[in-house]
This record gives structure tokens, C-alpha cells and sequence, in this order.
């Protein structure tokens, strides 16, 4: 087997990108950052994105230990996650999402400082990218299925920040429009992957009932 899985390391970006969607959260950048000067705009989105990629990491390598440790086994935890990614489609498709960013951004009023929260956690690493990276992990056995969890969310993690850094000009060209149409595009995208890892869980489940 090859060191990487081409069409399974893409798989697993757009999964990853789809569930942070940094085009979705840019907009919420921009507004939590309001006043604030393009040096200390690259601060906050370099230790937002840092924080988030420590987190998402740190799952990454430790999560499908914890589950064995609580007694979850891996289609479950696929199903579970799937079902997760369905709902999070579900409010991307109906614009549920861009509601709660808002609200979690504080309406946007800036604060001190908001790159550990709610840049960092929850909006890039949340449940959904963390449910994402332990899946992506766990989908390939050893180093290689590691491998391409790291890689798709260093990809993502560092689009997110060229996004962020991009912000203001970004929101200029789309508008809010634009990037409500991206978003749902984005939702449908999703919704698909949702079903394949709740598919991709029974089957594992059915294969250990054989066995």
C-alpha cells in the first residue's frame, strides 16, 4: 500500500473542510475582530487556528484509545459521528448555522481575545471536526490512517487561516449571499459523507457480528 491514499486523503479534506468551513467562518472572523489592525488580526487568527490544530490533534492520536477505555466500539462511534455530521448538514442546508456562529460571536462585539474561544474551540475544532479526525484515523489501521487525519487537517487548518487573513476582501466579493449559496453547497456535500460513515458503520458492525 502506498504511503498515502490519494482519493482517501480527499475524501477525508473535504470532509474536514466541509465541517469547519472556513468560508462560513470567515465572516465571523471578520466580525470578532472589528477595530482591530492587520497585525493584530494575523495574532488572533495564527493562535486560533495553532489552539485549534493542538486540539484536533491531540484527538487524533488519543481518541480511539478513549473509546476503547469507556467501551465504545469504532461502528458505533462511526454511526454516532455520521448521524452528527447529518444534523451539522442539516443546519448548514438551512442556514441554522451561520445563526448560531453569530450568537456565539457575541453579535459581533469584539472581546479581548477570541482566538481560543469561540474561534479555536468551538467553531474550528468542535465536535464535528473531532468526531471527523478520530473517524479518519480509525479508517485505516497504524501510522497510515494517522498519517492522513494529520495531513487533511493541517490542510484545512491552514486554508482556515488564509481565509482568515483574506476576510475582509473575501466578504467583499461574495457577500452575504454568495457565501450563504457556498455554505449550503457545502451542506449537501456533507449530508453525503454523513450517510457513507453511518454506512461504513453497519457494515463494520455486521462484519464483527459475522465473525
Amino acid at each position: 500500500m502506498e504511503l498515502l491514499d490519494t482519493a482517501f486523503l480527499i475524501t477525508s479534506f473535504v470532509t474536514l473542510f466541509v465541517i469547519v468551513d472556513p468560508v462560513g467562518l470567515t465572516p465571523v472572523f471578520v466580525s470578532l475582530t472589528l477595530g482591530a489592525s492587520n497585525y493584530e488580526r494575523k495574532k488572533i487568527a495564527f493562535r486560533a487556528t495553532m489552539v485549534a490544530a493542538v486540539i484536533l490533534f491531540i484527538f487524533c492520536l488519543f481518541g480511539e484509545s478513549v473509546l476503547e477505555f469507556v467501551g465504545i466500539s469504532m461502528p458505533a462511534f462511526q454511526i454516532a459521528g455520521g448521524i452528527l455530521l447529518f444534523i451539522t448538514a442539516l443546519d448548514m442546508l438551512f442556514n441554522k448555522r451561520s445563526k448560531r456562529q453569530k450568537n456565539q460571536s457575541g453579535e459581533g462585539e469584539r472581546k479581548d481575545d477570541v482566538s481560543v474561544f469561540p474561534l479555536a474551540t468551538p467553531l474550528l475544532a468542535g465536535p464535528g471536526a473531532i468526531t471527523s479526525v478520530i473517524l479518519i484515523a480509525s479508517t485505516v489501521p497504524g501510522w497510515v490512517g494517522f498519517a492522513h487525519a494529520i495531513t487533511a487537517m493541517l490542510a484545512v487548518i491552514i486554508l482556515a487561516y488564509i481565509m482568515f487573513l483574506t476576510g475582509p476582501l473575501f466578504e467583499k466579493v461574495l457577500r452575504e449571499t454568495g457565501i450563504n449559496v457556498v455554505t449550503r453547497i457545502l451542506g449537501m456535500i456533507l449530508a453525503a459523507l454523513s450517510v457513507q460513515f453511518v454506512l461504513d458503520g453497519l457494515i463494520s458492525f455486521y462484519l464483527n457480528f459475522v465473525d
